[in-house]
């Protein structure tokens, strides 16, 4: 009996190789559809980012800037848009406070906004937020206040929420009367001054202003029974307020 191996059928070894050709052809095959797939993901023509949505609550956000930014930064297919990206390119937007954003299929994407909520004009060319956060509005002077009324605000830096707090406060107490506060200015020493609407400008000093502020309140309609027009009330005492009387030059 020999001991040499059994050599291998013919038909079954021609059955071998073309099972091993049809495996490396279907693999080139696939390999081919893959590449030709992605070039059609990454090919900006073949599946480009049409419909942009925005939505939200906003009076001063420009929804076409938000469409064309969004298209200058991803310029690619909406396979390739970087939702994580886009989200942090509008949220830098100057109104814009919070925003979301996700794709729709099959060529969309939706961009939910929060708007910005100015409070007050911070420093001449600041904006105040209603949490007290300064942000460039980017806005002229004349179209911010054909939408919305502002105080004015001016204070150092990093006293944005002490000085916004401050107006609150003190814009409260003045609720129950018809007065309310155009100016307001905080000191390097942390020294209120405001400025009414009626012109009376208010010193109330550093400490304990609100109740400073209430003094005032309580002897204003005294005060405004003099005839002559009220300059500035010095509220910077124990007890009692010293009123500074506008001139003839100045009344009129």
């Amino acid at each position: 009996m020999s001991d040499l191996p059994a050599l291998a059928e013919p038909g079954k070894s021609s059955h071998f190789y073309m099972g091993l050709a049809f495996f490396i052809c279907l693999l080139l095959l696939l390999v081919f559809a893959l590449l030709k797939l992605n070039a059609f993901l990454e090919d900006e023509q073949q599946a480009p980012v049409q419909d942009i949505v925005v939505s939200g609550d906003r009076i001063f956000i420009d929804d076409q800037k938000i469409q064309i930014l969004i298209k200058q930064s991803q310029p690619g297919s909406f396979f390739e848009l970087d939702v994580n990206q886009t989200h942090q390119i509008v949220e830098a937007m100057p109104w814009v406070y919070r925003a979301s954003v996700r794709k729709r299929w099959p060529n969309g994407l939706e961009v939910f906004v929060v708007e910005q909520q100015p409070a007050a004009i911070w420093n001449g060319d600041m904006l105040l937020n209603q949490y007290g956060d300064a942000f460039d509005a980017q806005i002229s002077s004349a179209d911010l206040s054909s939408k919305i009324s502002l105080p004015n605000l001016y204070g150092p830096g990093g006293s944005e929420q002490t000085a916004l707090q401050g107006y609150r406060n003190m814009q409260s107490l003045l609720d129950a009367t018809n007065l309310y506060i155009v100016e307001m200015f905080l000191s390097e020493r942390f020294a209120w001054n405001v400025q009414l609407n009626n012109g009376i400008k208010l010193n109330l000093g550093r400490t304990e202003f609100i109740d400073r502020l209430q003094r005032f309140v309580d002897l204003f309609p005294l005060i405004s029974e003099q005839d002559r027009q009220v300059d500035y009330v010095d509220l910077r005492y124990d007890t009692g307020l010293a009123v500074g009387w506008k001139t003839l030059d100045k009344a009129a």
